[in-house]
């Protein structure tokens, strides 16, 4: 052993630490949520992006904490109304999506009725219909598998079951078990899934998956007379070319953006709908369409446009979660809930008529 200029330097190998040198070596290869990323996933995008949203989150969470302070109640007022659009944490998205959307007092007037639905004799047809798309449900989350530990497979059965014979009406319909396991993913719970489920399905988006479908085939028309009022040369170009809005915009309806936008845009999207109701899903609507207007536009035929409505789902101005949320309440302009209440009425007796 050598000692130089008062160092000493030893003959043994030193220890090297391993530093990552790209954005995919530091970023895991599935999202918080259980998702595994694509091949195509811009991991540099997501870390300057996540960079930058992190803060946001430490914010948010702190202030959410201050207002919550233990309560176990959300009043509705300005303030929350504010803070809700700006985003819920994570940690307070169960108690705050039960608040809001009532299914917390839903829950308290019905002790026991989850678990008794559970219980009861199953209709053998229901069981093997969500039986059938268990394993269609999040084959990309790690979660849902069925070498996962709890595999949420078992959660998903039993709140897609148990909705299914509380609303006999509906009883069960494909897209049912996305929204249900996007709600088991977040509550990590079954009961309290069901009840937001109830909420979801039952008063803010009625008759979306009823046999008829008619409230899910009337807010789609609700939305064609929206694009009529506020981005017409869209409307315009959908007329020209003979192509129906179910077409289309089918899946963000059916699903609430489930796999049409990044997971954190969904819940984005989701903490307003339980607060605000279904007007949110025509404010999003309406921005992905008013600010991709030029990219529609642009279509020359009815595969085009089908085409370009798949690529205005995608990019920065959907994965930056924050400002994409700001922008719906900016972008589409004033809407109110009477406006579209006025609208429904109008297509659903348009459509009754028809299929009559």
């Amino acid at each position: 052993m050598e000692q130089r200029n008062g160092t000493r330097h030893s003959n043994q190998p030193q220890l090297r630490i391993n530093v990552p040198s790209t954005a995919k070596e530091r970023a895991a290869s599935v999202d918080p949520y259980g998702f595994e990323r694509s091949d195509d996933f811009d991991y540099e995008s997501y870390e300057e992006l996540m960079s930058e949203y992190l803060a946001v989150l430490t914010r948010r969470s702190i202030k959410w904490s201050k207002l919550l302070k233990g309560k176990r109640r959300v009043d509705r007022n300005l303030k929350v109304k504010r803070y809700i659009r700006k985003g819920i944490p994570n940690e307070h998205r169960p108690l705050v999506w039960m608040m809001a959307s009532g299914a917390q007092e839903r829950l308290e007037r019905n002790p026991g009725y989850f678990q008794s639905l559970l219980d009861a004799q199953h209709d053998p047809r229901l069981v093997e219909t969500i039986r059938t798309d268990l394993h269609r449900t999040f084959p990309d989350n790690i979660h849902f598998r069925k070498s996962a530990d709890p595999c949420l497979q078992k959660a998903l059965f039993n709140v897609l079951v148990a909705y299914g014979h509380h609303n006999k009406a509906v009883g069960y319909c494909q897209g049912m078990n996305f929204i249900a396991g996007y709600l088991i993913i977040i509550s990590k719970d079954e009961e309290t899934s069901f009840w937001l489920m109830e909420a979801l399905l039952d008063r803010i988006l009625p008759d979306y998956y009823t046999p008829a479908m008619l409230g899910l085939k009337a807010d789609q028309e609700v939305l064609g007379e929206l694009v009529r009022m506020k981005v017409p040369a869209v409307w315009q170009l959908m007329q020209d070319h003979g192509v129906m809005w179910t077409l289309v915009v089918s899946r963000w309806f059916i699903c609430l953006f489930i796999d049409i936008l990044p997971v954190e845009t969904v819940l984005r999207i989701w903490d307003c709908l339980f607060y605000e109701g279904s007007k949110i899903v025509f404010r999003v609507a309406l921005t992905l369409i008013h600010h991709h207007q030029d990219v529609i536009l642009q279509a020359q035929n009815l595969p085009d446009i089908c085409e370009r409505f798949k690529r205005i789902t995608r990019g920065a101005f959907v994965e930056d979660c924050h400002t994409f949320m700001q922008r719906i309440f900016q972008e589409p302009g004033s809407l109110s809930m009477s406006t579209v209440t006025k609208l429904r009425e109008s297509c659903r007796a348009r459509i009754t008529a028809d299929e009559s």
